[in-house]
Formats: C-alpha cells, structure tokens, sequence
C-alpha cells in the first residue's frame, strides 16, 4: 500500500475516533433559540442579515478550535482552568451569570418543544414533562459513548431546513448579494438583532461544554489535528443551516410582510403555502433541535459549574459519584420545562432576550480564554497564534462596543 494512503487511511480512522464533541457542540447551536433568532432576523430583515454570517462563522471556528487545543492539551474544562489561574471568587460570580442565562436558554428549548409538537396538535402539558423525562433518562441512564452516538444522529436531521429553504424558492440572486454587502443601521431592534444572531451562533456555554467533552472523550495533543478538523466541519454546517433558516423565512415571510416572529411555530405556518413537506421539515426540525438542545443546555451547564466548583462530574460517573452534577442537571430541566408550562408566559419574547444574554455575556468568557491560551506555562507550543489573537481581541471590543450603541440608541428613543 502506497505511504500517502496508509498515513491517511490513518488520519481518518483517528477522525471517526475524534468526532463527537465539536461537531455536536456547533451543531447543536442551532438549537430553538437559534431557530427563532435566525427566523425573525429573516421574518423582519429579509436578506439583510446574511452578512453578518462570514464573520460570525471565523469566529465560531476560532473559538471552538481554541477549547478543543485547550481541552486536549491541558486535559482540564475552561471553568477548571479559570478557577485554578483566576482563583474561585472569579469563577463563582462567571458561573452564577452563566447558570442564569443558560436557564433561559433552556427554557427556550422547552418551548420548541411544546410549538413544534404543538403545531400536530398535541397538548404542551403533555409534551413538555414527557420530552424532560425523556432528556433526564437518555443521559443519567446513559454514558459518554450512548449519548454521543445519539447527539450524532440527531445532528442528522438539521437538513431539513436546507431542503425547506428550496421548497420556498427564494430570491437567491439578493440572497448572494447580501452575504457579502455588509449593512449596520443605527436601529434598536437591528442591532438588538445582530446581538441575538452573534449570541445565539457563539454561545458562552457551547465553550465550557465542548473542552469538557473534549476532556472526558480523552482526546489527547497528538489526536489534536483531527479533532480540529472536526470542529471546523461542525462550525460551516452550522453557518449553512442558519444561511438557510433566514432564507426561507425571507423568502415565505418578508417577502409578504416584513413582521416579527410572534411564536416558535410561526416560520413553520408560514411555509405551508409552499407546500406541507416544507411545514412538515420545518416542525420536524424545530422538535429535533428542541429536544436535542435541551439534553445538551443543562448537560453543559452542569459540567461548567461543577468543574469551576470543584465537584465531581461526568456521564460516565454514576449519580452517588457525581450528585451535585446530578442535582443541577435535573434541576435546570424541572426549572426549564416548569417554566414553559405556565399560561400566557411571553416565551419567544424571553427566548430572544436569552440570545441576546449569550452575546452580552461572550466577551467576558473570551476575555478568559485568550488570557488562558496564550500563557506558556500551561500551553508550552500551543499558545494562540498572532492573529487568532487579533480577532479574539477585536470580537471582545465589536460585541463591547454594540452592546453599549444599543442601549445608547434604545435609551435616546425612550425620550
């Protein structure tokens, strides 16, 4: 057998060993919340938004690509890391910020849930406890590798939303134009918008979880390579389920009447003119998501905290080897779906706000990352490059800066 084929026969048997937690990290953040986000981007804004995708996806890759070197060269999670070189007081107020915002985020997966299954229509009171009962088995009952194998499965079904956004026959002349003609209008809700997009693509929690999974599948430096590679397939199959999402939703809403998204089932209705297998992917997509953001959501939380804190934690460990990782875990899934279920509560409303959380929040997290990743005494040769370095630093100050323009423009606007 000639070298070039046996060393890369080689390489891609270490990729099929790798594969799992950046693929399902970036996957996974087209969750519910990213759904509604990327489909009233499109509902309101049209084609308008599709440029901010280019860089978000730079970014997404570089920091995904930054915890899974960090995770497989230290083998120690992000939030261990920020206590022992940050010390626990630090790590205590990130993780309480972190536990809120993402208890938003999980109650935004409940509520998929119960508007995907709503729109077959089945009750929200019974969908909702069944699909938390559900989550909580799949993963107390489950390991690492049973889980895994499932996450990567579900990963499977995000195509729906590529074949939606033909079956809608879009503009995709001005769909190509606007992916590369930056816009920013010096609007609230636009900038409101461009803050969920970049929250919702590049949520702080995506970090803690993927150099945890990346720590417990016991990926090491010298399977580094492949499980970047990984990482990279995962964040530019992200990046085209959300190009999708927008384009459907302009094309089947905006190009009618441009008007926010009101409910989580809304994208789907308004794709039944164009047919029912467009509705039918769209509601599938939504549940697959929903259900499969909501194992991820609280898993990952769970991990952060108990890892910055000190507990045990793990799906490999048994719940008397892990209980705290074992009680918040169910804790933020009762809290979550509990939540979901009371009458009239403004969901979509409160999902919006949970993205717009995760962008606000994502400087403070890189902050932590670029100090951790350039320090030599714990990454010795795999310190950041110059120029992930530049963009890390610029990110930090952009999301700084939007955030500040907004509720600038939003407090003028009030007088």
């Amino acid at each position: 057998m000639p070298k070039f084929l046996s060393r890369f026969r080689y390489h891609l048997a270490i990729f099929f060993a790798v594969i799992g937690p950046g693929f399902i990290t970036a996957v996974v953040d087209n969750d519910s919340g990213g759904i509604i986000t990327y489909s009233d981007a499109g509902a309101r804004f049209g084609y308008l938004p599709l440029w901010t995708l280019m860089p978000i996806t730079l970014l997404l890759i570089i920091t995904q690509e930054m915890c899974s070197r960090m995770g497989a060269v230290t083998g120690k999670g992000l939030s261990d890391l920020i206590r022992e070189e940050f010390g626990l007081r630090i790590t205590f107020i990130l993780m309480a910020l972190l536990v809120l915002v993402n208890l938003t985020n999980v109650m935004s997966e409940f509520a998929g849930i119960a508007s995907s299954l709503g729109l077959f229509g089945i009750s929200k009171y019974l969908t909702v406890p069944l699909s938390a009962l559900a989550v909580w088995f799949l993963v107390v009952k489950g390991n690492y590798r049973s889980v895994e194998k499932i996450f990567l499965f579900a990963c499977v079904f995000y195509v729906t939303y590529v074949i939606s956004g033909f079956l809608v026959k879009p503009d995709w002349k001005e769909a190509a134009i606007n992916s590369v003609k930056p816009v920013l209008l010096l609007e609230p809700s636009y900038i409101y918008m461009l803050l969920g997009m970049v929250g919702t693509t590049i949520a702080p929690w995506m970090q803690f979880y993927l150099q945890a999974a990346v720590v417990e599948k016991g990926v090491t430096a010298k399977e580094y390579g492949e499980s970047r590679i990984e990482v990279i397939v995962g964040c530019f199959m992200t990046s085209v389920i959300a190009f999708f999402i927008i384009v459907a939703c302009a094309g089947a809403i905006y190009s009618q009447q441009p008007k926010p998204i009101e409910d989580a089932a809304d994208a789907a209705k308004a794709l039944k003119p164009f047919g029912e297998y467009a509705y039918l992917l769209f509601s599938a997509g939504l549940f697959n998501a929903s259900i499969f953001a909501a194992c991820i959501l609280p898993l990952s939380t769970a991990y952060s905290v108990c890892e910055g804190l000190g507990f045990e934690s793990g799906v490999n460990r048994r719940v008397g080897e892990a209980p705290i990782f074992y009680f918040l875990y169910t804790l933020l899934i009762v809290l979550g779906a509990g939540v979901t279920l009371i009458p009239h509560f403004p969901l979509v409303k409160m999902i919006l706000l949970s993205q717009v959380l995760n962008g606000v929040l994502l400087p403070v997290v890189l902050i932590f990352m670029t100090l951790l990743i350039n320090k030599h005494d714990l990454m010795g040769e795999w310190v950041n490059p110059r120029w992930f370095n530049m963009v890390s630093w610029l990110t930090v100050v952009v999301i700084i800066g939007l955030t500040l323009a907004w509720i600038g423009i939003s407090v003028r606007g009030m007088h």
